[in-house]
């Protein structure tokens, strides 16, 4: 079993983010950046699954930055063989990203190709599917859980009230949420024995961004609550607020 995990590099969470003198990018002096969360799922599925079939190989590529290259070392630390940095000079849009790891990954022997669901930076769920449309290979998004089953995956994705379950022949892509598949945390051992993993780097064969960010602005401030009254006394004025300036009755 050999997988191809696609991760990003992304601003913590809990970061609080600055917009640059240039109005179009974040700042990054004293963030914390951290391995994309619902990618850790897809490299924990991809290590599962070698562990169970008992032998195997997981690779893991990104598009960015040198910077990046600490994020792949998370998941060498995790537990992954190998990782690839294709290395472009600036941010890309989602399509860009695409066909950098396409152009990548058709000139490498794989049966899954995981990503996970989205990146919490942009909140883009797309390139996954488009990179799975450029190499011309089925995908579902979504996934909680999979199988291999007979040289098939059987993947098991949420949908509104219920669980739908999908047949791919492989090779194949998916991407991941949050489920079976628990991110393992890197043991001291496996953050030592990432430093010698091998980690290549070349440029991304990205072309231009179609869409790249003009401007970025802060969200307007939340403005204050304003009190109507007390208990039921204060139904008929909340009413005629409702219905005569939030118009919504």
């Amino acid at each position: 079993m050999k997988s191809i995990v696609c991760v990003k590099r992304v601003p913590d969470t809990e970061a609080r983010l600055r917009i640059a003198g240039d109005g179009s990018s974040v700042d990054p002096s004293g963030m914390k950046f951290v391995l994309n969360p619902y990618d850790e799922f897809a490299v924990e599925a991809a290590l599962k699954h070698k562990e169970g079939a008992g032998s195997g190989e997981v690779t893991v590529v990104t598009v960015g930055g040198a910077e990046s290259a600490e994020t792949l070392r998370t998941a060498l630390a995790m537990g992954a063989d190998n990782a690839v940095l294709l290395k472009s000079a600036g941010p890309l849009e989602g399509l860009a990203v695409a066909r950098a790891l396409a152009d990548e990954v058709k000139g490498r022997e794989y049966d899954l190709l995981l990503f996970g669901l989205r990146a919490v930076d942009d909140d883009l769920q797309a390139v996954g599917p488009m990179t799975a449309e450029l190499l011309g290979i089925p995908v579902t998004s979504a996934v909680t859980q999979f199988a291999v089953e007979d040289g098939k995956v059987v993947a098991q994705r949420e949908i509104e009230g219920g669980t739908e379950v999908v047949e791919l022949r492989m090779p194949c892509a998916l991407t991941l949420t949050k489920g079976a598949y628990e991110p393992r945390y890197a043991s001291l051992k496996g953050i030592m024995a990432a430093k010698k993993k091998p980690l290549e780097e070349k440029p991304a064969a990205a072309g231009d961004s179609a869409a790249p960010a003009t401007t970025l602005s802060y969200p307007p401030e939340r403005k204050a609550g304003r009190i109507v009254g007390q208990g039921v006394d204060a139904v008929p004025e909340l009413m005629r607020l409702l219905r005569e300036e939030a118009k919504v009755l």
